[in-house]
């Protein structure tokens, strides 16, 4: 079984209301099938699998490979399966346009259903969101996350199916996710990648990244004065390396920043204005 990253092209258009009905029906008798043969959490599983999913879109008839085969196949599952989810023993939360209302969903289906786990189950969600829209990412053309659907099962297994667009380069990349795969949420919780795209991913959830991972974190919890200290450190004892850039007029869409001199009286507003925006009783969290 291979879980993790899908990348196709970018497009536009929206899916036929005769296509989408016949997908509805479709993917009942399929996972009706799956269902009675291997149980539950076998579909979580091959839903897991961005093969077997881009697959599945294929069957039920949208047969392009482009980022709209994830929004309408789980567009037409979420609609599909919506008064069978009991006897399917699954659950599909949100979707294209309800990505943010996911916590909710679940706690709506875990308190009708009776089920203990909707707290771990929304974190689950929450942080699969976080991870892929901010530790793996195209440095020249991120990836945003549009997409976030999470399905899980009676049981309290799950899987995460999301997708991130790149305008700039025409691409969407979809995550997958399995519960019974992820040991750590930060670390490699994909076990796999299917991928098209040539450029070299800014990917922090490596193990090679840890150390990485270490020192962003303690950047972004440390006092802003102590960042603003260690940084006008750098420059005064290493100078000669922290120069103006010669842009030249030139237009361009990114740039290196070893060679560029800080500004730290500009600096300092940009971090410290924010913070005193902010309510005083918003400080108190």
């Amino acid at each position: 079984m291979r879980t993790g990253i899908a990348t196709v092209p970018l497009d536009t258009g929206r899916c036929p209301r005769w296509l989408f009905e016949r997908m509805k029906r479709l993917s009942r008798g399929i996972f009706l099938a799956v269902r009675e043969e291997f149980g539950p959490d076998e579909i979580l599983k091959r839903l897991s699998d961005p093969v077997w999913f881009q697959s599945l879109g294929c069957v039920i008839g949208f047969d392009w490979n482009s980022s709209g085969l994830t929004t309408t196949t789980l567009g037409a599952l979420k609609a599909g399966l919506f008064d069978i989810q009991d006897q399917l023993g699954i659950y599909i939360c949100g979707g294209k346009r309800e990505s943010r209302k996911t916590p909710e969903e679940i706690e709506a289906y875990s308190v009708s259903r009776g089920l203990p786990f909707s707290k771990e189950l929304s974190y689950a969600s929450k942080m699969a969101a976080k991870v892929d829209s901010s530790l793996i990412q195209n440095i020249q053309s991120p990836f945003q996350l549009y997409q976030h659907n999470f399905i899980f099962s009676k049981s309290g297994q799950w899987c995460v199916i999301q997708q991130g667009m790149a305008p700039e380069i025409q691409k969407a990349r979809r995550y997958h996710w399995l519960s019974s795969g992820v040991k750590d949420f930060v670390e490699e919780p994909h076990s796999g990648v299917v991928s098209d795209v040539r450029t070299k991913p800014l990917n922090l959830t490596a193990k090679e990244s840890s150390k990485n991972r270490e020192i962003s974190t303690e950047l972004v919890t440390e006092e802003p004065k102590t960042f603003l200290k260690d940084l006008n450190l750098i420059q005064t004892k290493r100078s000669k390396n922290l120069t103006l850039m010669e842009l030249k007029d030139v237009e361009f869409h990114w740039h290196p920043v070893v060679q560029e001199k800080f500004d730290l009286k500009r600096l300092e507003k940009t971090i410290f204005l924010p913070m005193r925006k902010i309510p005083k009783t918003l400080n108190n969290f």
